[in-house]
């Protein structure tokens, strides 16, 4: 049994859908990590390397601390293995050869050319593992003319097209509270790594994966493209709804506020039943989807008028009993108390080495048979490099002693 088949057999964690696949991480702040944080989350042996004395700036990010303890690391290093390299340094570049050698996937997020730099890009090591899949993660991707420029998620939002649609339309551009960006691309290089893996149990051949943050969000725009290539239509920003698709917004309630999405026709009309105006199904004003569209204010009007003389536990009981689609607008308390959480365990405890346990999301999807699981939040910088250099690289106690002496690790 291996060592990660051994940790999760302590910990309790079920065996995830990659259990015994190897993945090294190089990755910095969230473009990659998050890539390895869904790896690991899925069975995967993540072993994350991290310049010494330094390591990763996420240790440090967040908005807030508790106790002085950044809370982000916990969530997008949890499952991890870490462990301190000097890529700059010759001797850690044979190291991390050493260690690739043995792997099935390397994942990074530096500017396009620094492992090239270093000696240690897709060519050189796919001459020590030709199965190696190999994950690339940058603002702009590996090729182009913009493949040199800095791109963070907020850059690559932009240029993808996301930034431009979201927001009031009489402000500046807005932003999701959240770095959807990174975490997009992370995502889409997950499933690249997940397709290439496919592609080696077919034919025994690695290969490059290169999710960029741009593309992924470009993927997510929709008919964005087409819709003014063919028909000079250009999407704006628009609030909280979605142009010409009604009703389906927030609502005001006596007690604060809910969502309802009632755009389909049969949904309609059990919403106009709802709201005692059973007529309004029928009237050519609303009865399909574009004429809804076209009155969309006018509508939305129509149901908040009914949704703010109720409270938001009527509004939903109604909207229940009728089929017509309602929920909250959660913020973490909310979701700590839900019913619905607590009986999928969305959220889960997880053994954490300041605070004894850190609550934080569980893995996503859920899997039948393999469903995997949280063995631990984000680690010491270093703490598992007699783990990594000794068990995992092979390195001999004479190599590993010389690694320390130049401060490599």
């Amino acid at each position: 049994m291996s060592a990660m088949n051994d940790a999760r057999r302590e910990s309790g964690a079920a065996a995830g859908p990659l259990d015994g696949l190897l993945v090294i991480e190089l990755g910095m702040l969230l473009a990659g990590p998050f890539c390895g944080q869904l790896l690991g989350d899925y069975g995967a042996e993540v072993i994350k390397i991290e310049p010494p004395g330094v390591g990763d700036p996420m240790r440090d990010w967040g908005q807030v601390k508790a106790d002085g303890a950044p809370l982000w690391f916990s969530v997008v290093a949890r499952n991890k293995r870490c462990a301190t390299l000097d890529l700059r340094k010759p001797e850690g570049q044979a190291a991390l050869k050493a260690l690739v050698a043995k792997a099935d996937i390397l994942l990074e997020n530096f500017r396009p050319g620094t492992m090239e730099k270093w000696g240690l890009g897709p060519d050189v090591m796919h001459a020590l593992n030709p199965r190696l899949i190999y994950l690339r993660v940058s603002g702009y991707g590996q090729t182009g003319p913009n493949a040199q420029r800095a791109g963070y998620a907020s850059v690559g939002e932009a240029f993808g097209g996301m930034r431009y649609v979201m927001g009031e339309p009489d402000r500046l551009p807005s932003r999701a509270g959240i770095s959807i960006g990174d975490t997009l691309a992370a995502t889409y290089a997950c499933l690249g790594a997940l397709a290439a893996l496919e592609h080696r149990r077919k034919t025994g051949r690695g290969q490059v994966v290169d999710s960029s943050i741009y593309e992924s969000c470009l993927a997510m725009m929709e008919s964005l493209v087409p819709e003014y290539e063919k028909a000079g239509y250009i999407r704006e920003r628009s609030g909280s709804v979605l142009p010409n698709v009604a009703p389906s917004n927030i609502y005001p309630t006596s007690d604060g506020m809910v969502i309802i999405a009632a755009n389909q026709d049969s949904v309609f009309a059990r919403l106009a039943e709802m709201i005692g105006q059973p007529a309004l199904a029928k009237d050519p004003r609303f009865a399909d989807h574009h004429a809804r569209g076209a009155r969309q204010a006018e509508l939305d009007e129509i149901v908040a008028a009914w949704t703010r003389t109720r409270t938001r536990e009527v509004v939903q009981a109604e909207c229940d009993t009728h089929g017509v689609p309602c929920g909250p607008i959660y913020r973490a308390p909310e979701m700590l108390e839900d019913p619905h959480y607590k009986a999928r365990q969305s959220i889960v405890d997880v053994p954490h080495a300041k605070f004894g346990t850190l609550k934080m999301q569980n893995v996503a999807p859920k899997f039948s048979e393999t469903p995997g699981g949280i063995k631990w939040s984000g680690r010491a910088l270093g703490e598992d490099n007699d783990y990594v250099w000794l068990e995992r690289a092979g390195l001999s106690a004479e190599q590993y002693a010389a690694l320390k002496a130049a401060k490599t690790i």
